[in-house]
């Protein structure tokens, strides 16, 4: 028999693409991932990867063990959620992308707290591909974030928006609508981390010759938008971010785009959408994002 921790050691390994990055996400050791995985190996008697030096590669094996293996634990999932029915029924897993305004979630928080009733939101933040691992696991209900055509989850579009590049107001260029990338040669660039356009951004810049200078690599938008502020440099950010002391201008030839809305995980009760905690989030997302004016609070 195939215990479960084994699928979760397995699944771990292809979502996170190696064992050490599986096994600090199944929060246990390497070596404890690694004999997990051998195990399993033998029980099924098939290899299951090819392991190199910087990642692994799945066997046939394991491309059809995967199928079933995720269809498993999404059962499992389930079998937690129906026994656990009285605790959490009343609660909403609601996953939040990193890069979402934190003033927005302020003010979604805020009217929760207002609002009072019996339903709970649990908050989870994580990048673009942790959401989509966890709602496809089962460990979120639904998420706020982007939207592309991935047809394992039922989303619904809340709006669309544009990059552009946040700059000192003080900056000599600050006046400007547009710039070309190329007149940005020599000036210093703050890396958002996170940013789920960082490789076409790197891409953009690279083409035109611009190799900047990085004094800092953050993960949080606030504390970008202050380095912002401070002169440090610039960076490329979603046309939400707003901040007094901040321009932002559009790059010439910069057409990159994304849509918010919210993802569903496929094991969510049909019903959740009308709930009053998701109704008052999608209120003040489509507030927030329709009022070009508001300003993060840095």
């Amino acid at each position: 028999m195939i215990d479960r921790y084994l699928l979760r050691y397995f699944l771990a390994v292809i979502d996170q693409g190696n064992f050490s990055k599986a096994a600090a996400y199944c929060n246990v050791s390497q070596p404890t991932l690694s004999a997990g995985i051998a195990k399993l190996e033998a029980l099924l008697g098939r290899n299951l990867f090819n392991r190199t030096n910087r990642r692994v590669e799945l066997t046939e094996a394991a491309v059809h063990l995967a199928v079933h293996a995720r269809r498993i634990e999404a059962e499992f999932a389930a079998a937690e959620r129906d026994v656990q029915q009285v605790v959490t029924t009343a609660t909403v897993r609601l996953g939040i992308l990193a890069s979402i305004p934190a003033a927005w979630i302020e003010a979604y928080a805020a009217r929760l707290r207002h609002r009072g009733g019996g339903e709970r939101v649990e908050f989870i933040e994580a990048r673009e591909r942790d959401l989509l691992e966890r709602l496809a696991r089962g460990s979120l209900d639904v998420a706020l974030t982007i939207v592309r055509n991935d047809r394992r989850f039922a989303a619904e579009r809340l709006f669309s928006e544009g990059y552009a590049l946040a700059m000192a107001a003080a900056h000599p260029l600050g006046r400007r609508d547009m710039i070309e990338g190329a007149e940005l040669a020599g000036e210093p660039m703050i890396v958002r981390r996170h940013c789920e356009l960082l490789g076409d951004t790197s891409r953009y810049f690279t083409a035109r010759g611009v190799r900047p200078f990085f004094p800092a690599r953050v993960t949080s938008d606030d504390r970008a938008l202050r380095l912002v502020r401070a002169g440090l440099g610039m960076t490329v950010m979603p046309d939400c971010f707003r901040s007094p002391g901040v321009v932002r201008l559009r790059l010439a030839d910069f057409p990159f785009t994304r849509e918010i809305g919210l993802l569903f995980g496929a094991h969510a009760d049909k019903r959740l959408r009308d709930r009053p905690v998701l109704s008052l989030l999608v209120e003040t997302i489509e507030n927030r994002s329709a009022d070009g004016i508001r300003h993060e609070p840095v």
